[in-house]
């Protein structure tokens, strides 16, 4: 079947501390933190799916728990402990591919591949006391893969998956308050399907479905329902080549994103967006620095697309990254997990807006760990005075560093959010003039480094 501490310095506008070796210098470094302890699952956890409950903005995740011979387990934030949502194990028999959902009442759903029902869907709601079922156990009566649990705007509960009983092809059915009932033809791919992935449109209300396409090559496709029968969205097999652990998102302005692992890109991962017309990358193909597994696609608030993957140029750690606008960037370090990382899941807080990932924690025993990026302006306190002044602060075009007398010569650096050294500089005298002219306007991170002490303060340039 299918212990490190972190130390975060950081959390302060100024930080001064020892130089070891072993210390990361860049502020973003630390931004990635644990919600709550690292491994938290008593036992091994696969699938690992992350969602926020809309009511009170509580993160929970749901896995197939390898202690209790991997059954479906769901676990919640409480903004202390992470702790159990009715019983650990709650499925019948083992649950495989686990996803988790809520309604808009704030209800927690999860499907699963069902042991217990020759694996078929089964789909079980939280109650406030137990996981009950929602319609039938194993409603599909046959064998399904890749489950993947969504709702509509109007609040009913849709389950994508590949169909063994049509031939392992796409299959979407939905729970009209009685029985689950197919959403147009079950298996109306052309083909085969792996790695399904759903969401919906929040203009039209209609579902899509994205898959790696065995009917085109395993190339990815993208097709929506029209009320009245499944679709292509563009053509069908649009990607380059094969095209693996795909996850589909929609834009908050409507428009379909596919990310995918890109065999035509050196298994890179590769973005693209339906313009209209045509699927276009967005940014380069093949943006990550190396190899990318086991990727989640998530638009933030302000309509922002952020990835997740397992980094194959981090030793298959954890990295997220989000585009710009112009090029895809770092968010915060590349590989901050502490160990490898498996089944990811990107999920922005309702409350704040920052992004969340959960995922199987190699360092921690295959548990599962939920981190976020928590931004250097969250939760900030002037608990220290550092031992070099800046000033001005805000500047426009110049700063001025001074430091004591008799200080040990330092190098300074500038680094902007996505902790890149965008300026550097050996200082030798107490009195130094920076020329900043040439910066773009936005918050940047000044670095201080000698023998000693690691030092930094915030300076907005305008």
């Amino acid at each position: 079947m299918k212990i490190l501490i972190y130390i975060f310095l950081f959390l302060f506008p100024v930080v001064a501390f020892a130089q070891q070796p072993w210390y990361k210098y860049s502020p973003t470094d630390y931004a990635w933190k644990n919600v709550g302890n690292a491994g938290f699952s008593t036992w091994r956890a696969y699938y690992t799916s992350l969602a926020f409950n809309p009511v009170d903005s509580q993160p929970y995740v749901a896995y197939s728990d390898d202690g209790i011979h991997w059954k479906a387990t769901v676990m919640r934030f409480d903004g202390t402990n992470w702790v159990n949502v009715g019983n650990p194990g709650f499925s019948a028999a083992e649950a495989d591919y686990t996803s988790l959902a809520f309604s808009p009442s704030g209800q927690p759903y999860v499907a699963y591949e069902d042991y217990a029902t020759y694996n078929a869907v089964s789909v079980k709601k939280f109650d406030g006391t137990n996981w009950v079922y929602v319609g039938n156990p194993g409603f599909s009566t046959y064998g399904a893969l890749y489950t993947c649990l969504a709702f509509s705007p109007t609040g009913q509960p849709y389950v994508a998956f590949s169909f063994g009983y049509a031939g392992l092809k796409a299959t979407v059915m939905k729970f009209d308050g009685n029985n689950w009932v197919d959403v147009g033809s079950p298996g109306f791919s052309t083909g085969q399907v792996a790695y399904v992935s759903m969401a919906f449109n929040p203009f039209d209300s209609l579902p899509y479905v994205a898959y790696a396409d065995l009917g085109n090559y395993q190339k990815a496709t993208v097709m929506k329902f029209d009320n009245t029968n499944w679709i292509n969205v563009g053509y069908s097999g649009f990607s380059a080549g094969n095209a693996d652990w795909i996850s589909l998102a929609i834009s908050p302005s409507g428009q379909p994103y596919v990310s995918y692992e890109d065999e035509a890109n050196s298994n890179k991962a590769t973005v693209m967006k339906f313009d209209g017309v045509n699927w276009a990358s967005v940014g380069a193909e093949g943006v990550t620095s190396g190899e990318a597994y086991v990727m989640s696609l998530a638009f933030n608030p302000s309509g922002e697309p952020y990835l997740a993957f397992v980094d194959g140029a981090y030793n298959n750690f954890m990295t997220v990254m989000k585009f710009d606008g112009t090029n895809w960037v770092y968010v915060g370090s590349p590989g901050f997990s502490a160990g490898r990382a498996s089944y990811t899941s990107l999920v922005f807080s309702p409350s704040d807006g920052q992004p969340y990932v959960a995922y199987t924690d190699d360092t921690n025993y295959r548990k599962a760990t939920v981190m976020k990026f928590d931004s250097v302006f969250v939760g900030v306190k002037e608990q220290q005075k550092s031992s070099f002044s800046l000033y001005p602060n805000p500047a426009t075009d110049k700063i001025t560093i001074e430091t004591a007398e008799g200080q040990a010569p330092s190098q300074l650096s500038i680094l902007n959010l996505n902790g890149e050294e965008v300026l550097t500089r050996s200082l030798i005298k107490p009195k130094t003039q920076i020329d900043i002219s040439n910066l773009p306007s936005g918050v940047y991170f000044v670095r201080l480094t000698n023998d000693k002490t690691v030092e930094v303060e915030k300076v907005v340039k305008e």
